[in-house]
């Protein structure tokens, strides 16, 4: 697994081992990050199962201006750290050990919302829309600001009326949502 474009291009990632994380495969990603580019430079993003943290890795190598990397896994914590260390990107990263509902909840109200954000979610879990309404509603979420869904193709609940379909993509047994937000007046 390694970088695939811009500053940090050819870079190799520490991945954790064993099948509790499931790393996005490059052409996958490739395909992923062409569909997005015009939302990554200068992103704020957030990477809420971030593995190894390789799609908010990516981002940054991009041009994006900040990531966020959230797992609760001990051994895809110590990935992130080395990753985030050997990419040189300390200034512009924080990381949260800890599930995805503590990090919205420790996240809520630090006024600077999400342009970019990732959702790779374990296979297992398949509330990707409760995921998506709690971002929303802790209003962590900048106005159009792009959502990346990655599920198992017959798993994933999909989004409440906020966010609409931008694209969809499927490889093999893994399917990508992109939304994009649509904040209410007032939000």
């Amino acid at each position: 697994m390694h970088i695939i474009a811009g500053e940090r291009r050819g870079a190799t990632l520490f991945a954790p081992k064993g099948m509790d994380t499931r790393p996005t495969q490059a052409k996958v990603k490739e395909s992923l990050f062409n569909i997005i580019q015009a939302y990554v430079p200068d992103a704020r993003v957030l990477d809420l199962f971030a593995g190894s943290g390789n799609l908010a890795l990516e981002a940054l190598s991009r041009g994006a201006q900040s990531a966020v990397m959230v797992d609760q896994d001990r051994e895809a914590a110590q990935c992130i750290r080395r990753n985030i260390e050997k990419l040189r990107f300390e200034d512009c990263t924080q990381f949260f050990k800890c599930d995805w509902k503590q990090a919205v909840t420790q996240l809520k109200g630090r006024g600077e919302p999400f342009d970019l954000v990732f959702l790779d979610p374990p296979y297992r879990m398949t509330e990707l829309d409760e995921c998506c309404a709690m971002l929303a509603d802790a209003g962590l979420l900048a106005p159009d600001a792009m959502l990346v869904l990655e599920h198992r193709t017959d798993a994933a609940k999909l989004p409440d009326g906020r966010f609409a379909l931008f694209r969809e993509r499927t490889y093999a047994d893994t399917q990508i949502h992109f939304y994009l937000y649509a904040a209410k007046e007032g939000e």
